[in-house]
């Protein structure tokens, strides 16, 4: 025990001699004076102690940015004015967070358009990387080439409750009495490291909110949305978002792209081994448990007017971008693209008359939409923006705790460092 704060009658003696105090006296202000002397020096004793064993304070976390904030800015070709899926005219994102507890979860939402999507689709095509999922919708899409409602992302076990949500809410809006049959499309990722995901969360009012909140402009990233509790290369994901403006020579079309990352591999940034140099990447060590499993949902947009049959070649495209970051697509990740068009001349417009059939009264549709020449600036733009949003869902994502485990995000003083030493920005 500390000589200062003994307060036995030994202890007191000993912090007598040690100081040199006053002695034992009848004079009771000279008893008083002792006494505060022994609790001032008690006091700071406790303190330094305290301050010696006690553990560090949390700091705020790290100001969070996108990719651009740090020097990486793939490709060749300019975003646009958001550099997010919301450039593409007519796009709308809505999101809802939960985030209480063990709770780390939600619901990101994709329209395409502002109004009755099962009467105004537009074609859409399906890319499957790796299968290792369970998104509802695909096989109609992939079938007849269009999409008929807004697209959800949400947590693996989920993805039903929020499918039943969205067609309680398609339903209920005005002319669609008739419907007896319709296709949401709804992707996911496993997010149950940070959340409890059995609980399955998700409800009805949470896919209203994502649905009656979506808007143009800048799209919230990082731990937001589906993304709130999603894990990408051992660091904290999220939702990213980029975008692409082809040149006038090229058609001026753009493109768009939201993920929602929870995959692993070995990340790189601009080729720069960002992952090996942090010490964290999948295989590091055998007897790790970190295999690169995980999964990723990319949602592409496009305004150039598009046939499903080329929609999933572009589709196909965003594949090389999630490559380009350090992802092998490994056995236990699912990943999937979905690719629309707004184009109003591809636009499948349905008479409410005859929606209970799900067929328009028109007998034949006259389309013009871009050449197979012309889609390699397309397919480079989708290139370029798979890779920003994805580096956008690391780098906006913040340390989270939930479910018996902690995510750090990934540390960007450091990324910084190592971009400048193998001068990544340059390239």
């Amino acid at each position: 025990m500390d000589t200062v704060c003994d307060d036995t009658e030994a202890g007191i003696q000993r912090w007598r001699t040690a100081t040199g105090a006053l002695r034992p006296t009848r004079d009771g202000h000279h008893r008083r004076v002792r006494r505060s002397l022994r609790a001032l020096a008690c006091a700071l004793v406790l303190a330094s102690l305290a301050a010696v064993s006690a553990p560090p304070a949390l700091h705020a976390q790290e100001t969070r940015v996108r990719a651009r904030a740090l020097g990486v800015a793939p490709g060749i070709f300019t975003p646009g004015k958001w550099n997010a899926i919301t450039d593409v005219a007519g796009v709308l994102v809505g999101q809802t967070t939960l985030a209480k507890g063990d709770v780390h979860t939600g619901v990101t939402a994709i329209l395409p358009h502002g109004g009755n999507m099962f009467f105004d689709r537009v074609p859409a095509a399906v890319f499957v990387g790796n299968a290792f999922g369970k998104m509802v919708g695909v096989t109609q899409v992939q079938e007849l080439g269009e999409l008929e409602t807004p697209i959800l992302l949400t947590c693996t076990l989920c993805v039903w409750r929020a499918a039943d949500a969205m067609v309680a809410e398609l339903l209920a809006m005005p002319g669609m009495q008739g419907v007896h049959s319709i296709n949401p499309v709804v992707g996911e990722t496993n997010d149950g490291t940070l959340n409890a995901i059995r609980e399955r969360p998700i409800t009805p009012p949470d896919v209203h909110h994502a649905l009656a909140t979506a808007s143009t402009g800048p799209v919230a990233e990082g731990s937001v949305g589906a993304g709130a509790g999603t894990v990408a290369f051992g660091w904290k994901g999220g939702i990213g978002t980029s975008s692409r403006v082809l040149p006038a020579s090229l058609g001026g079309w753009t493109v768009g792209v939201l993920v929602q990352s929870n995959f692993g591999g070995v990340l790189q940034v601009l080729g720069a081994p960002v992952g090996r140099e942090l010490g964290q990447y999948a295989f590091k060590d055998q007897v790790q448990r970190e295999r690169g499993d995980g999964s990723i949902m990319i949602v592409v947009a496009t305004d150039a007017p598009l046939s499903d049959r080329n929609l999933k070649r572009l589709a196909a495209r965003a594949m090389l971008g999630l490559g380009r970051t350090g992802s092998s697509a490994s056995n236990g990740s699912g990943d999937y693209v979905i690719a629309f068009s707004t184009a109003a001349q591809v636009r499948r417009r349905v008479d409410p008359a005859g929606a209970s059939a799900s067929v328009s009264r028109d007998a034949l549709r006259t389309t013009r939409e871009v050449a197979n020449d012309d889609m390699s600036p397309l397919f480079e733009a989708v290139i370029e923006s798979t890779e920003e949003a994805i580096y956008d869902s690391l780098f906006m994502a913040t340390t989270v705790t939930g479910n018996g485990h902690t995510v750090e995000a990934i540390p960007l003083d450091r990324v910084r460092g190592i971009l400048e030493r193998y001068r990544a920005s340059s390239r």
